[in-house]
């Protein structure tokens, strides 16, 4: 008896360890794919190859292989989710908000608001889809593109089939994006300068990896408002959850002890904490970089883990709906966005 008692504790360390190998071998391979400059220069972040080849191995392979995998896929996909959305504030300084100006920081504070307010009423109302799938489109479109969709499922509590369709909607228009924004840009070349059509750009694409390159294909003056305009859209993620947690615990049944429970996403609370630590440039550059590199791998073995857990089917029988609400969503970005970018700027000059 003793014997089994002392061995225990080891026993269930090692039953982590197949499935973070696991996510840590399809993160090996997403990283080495993405350091290729066509891939990169498509958009195509860590994250979302991280995601594709999950969702290859787990609807091929992986159900031989799950008994031995899903402790540490499971591990990966919500405790190194949350430690990787804290570690993602060492990205973002609040010196950024200054370099963007107050137009920035409204611009983004009124497309996210608006944004996810339109995702609340188009996705219940006009498709009828149910509130988790809703908030989940709705604030990977409003935010920060897959890492949102992600920080939000542990706060909704909702199911890997339907994180995925919502990391699905970011992956398809955003990469339309990278084309049509430069493209666009010749055409509203009268109305926005450089500096203001990166503005444009990071206040109203998904991911980004996905805004670096939109950026990148207009200027370098584009590029650099672009990242730090998406940069304090991302920083927005930590109050949105909290007010998202307060509105799910709003609408939790009356009764049980389910409703009088305050449920906090320490997770946000503790990225705002770290931004503002960030801030302050108290850590060497190097220790810095190399936490954000270890925030990539993280997120990475995240969205591996999702990948590994969903399958086509349940994609198929989300149907069309979902890809119609973050289509509704994607052009409201484009023009409701430019609208809001024009008149801030013209109201602020």
């Amino acid at each position: 008896m003793t014997d089994v008692i002392t061995s225990t504790p080891q026993r269930q360390v090692w039953r982590y360890i197949p499935g973070l190998v696991l996510c840590a071998v399809l993160v090996s391979v997403a990283i080495w794919a993405g350091s290729f400059p066509a891939v990169a220069g498509a958009g195509f972040s860590a994250l979302t190859l991280a995601i594709l080849l999950g969702m290859l191995i787990g609807n091929t392979v992986y159900s031989g292989i799950n008994s031995h995998c899903d402790y540490g896929v499971q591990f990966a996909k919500q405790r190194l989710l949350r430690l990787g959305i804290i570690l993602y504030g060492f990205r973002l300084t609040f010196a950024q908000i200054a370099d963007v100006g107050v137009s920035g920081v409204m611009i983004d504070i009124l497309t996210l608001s608006s944004t996810f307010i339109i995702a609340c009423f188009v996705g219940q109302k006009l498709f009828g889809l149910d509130k988790q799938t809703t908030w989940l489109i709705g604030a990977g479109s409003s935010i920060c593109g897959a890492a949102a969709v992600l920080a939000t499922e542990p706060v909704v509590k909702a199911e890997a089939s339907k994180v995925t369709v919502a990391v699905a909607t970011v992956v398809i228009f955003g990469t339309i994006a990278i084309f049509l924004y430069p493209a666009m840009y010749h055409l509203l070349a009268t109305e926005f300068s450089r500096e203001n059509y990166g503005i444009y750009i990071g206040s109203t694409m998904h991911e980004v990896a996905q805004v670096v390159a939109a950026g990148h294909a207009v200027a370098p003056q584009a590029e650099n408002a672009a990242v730090i305009t998406k940069m304090i859209r991302v920083m927005m993620l930590a109050p949105f959850l909290l007010i998202l947690a307060a509105r799910v615990r709003q609408l939790a049944p009356a009764s049980g002890e389910q409703k009088n429970k305050i449920t906090i996403p320490w997770f946000a609370v503790l990225f705002i904490v770290v931004a503002i630590f960030n801030s302050f440039h108290l850590l060497p550059k190097a220790v810095v970089d190399t936490l954000i590199t270890l925030d990539t791998v993280f997120l990475a073995m995240a969205m591996a883990a999702l990948g590994l857990t969903t399958h086509v089917s349940a994609l198929k029988k989300a149907g069309a709906k979902p890809l119609l609400m973050a289509l509704t969503l994607f052009i409201w970005l484009i023009v409701g966005g430019g609208a809001i970018n024009l008149i801030v700027h013209s109201l602020l000059r």
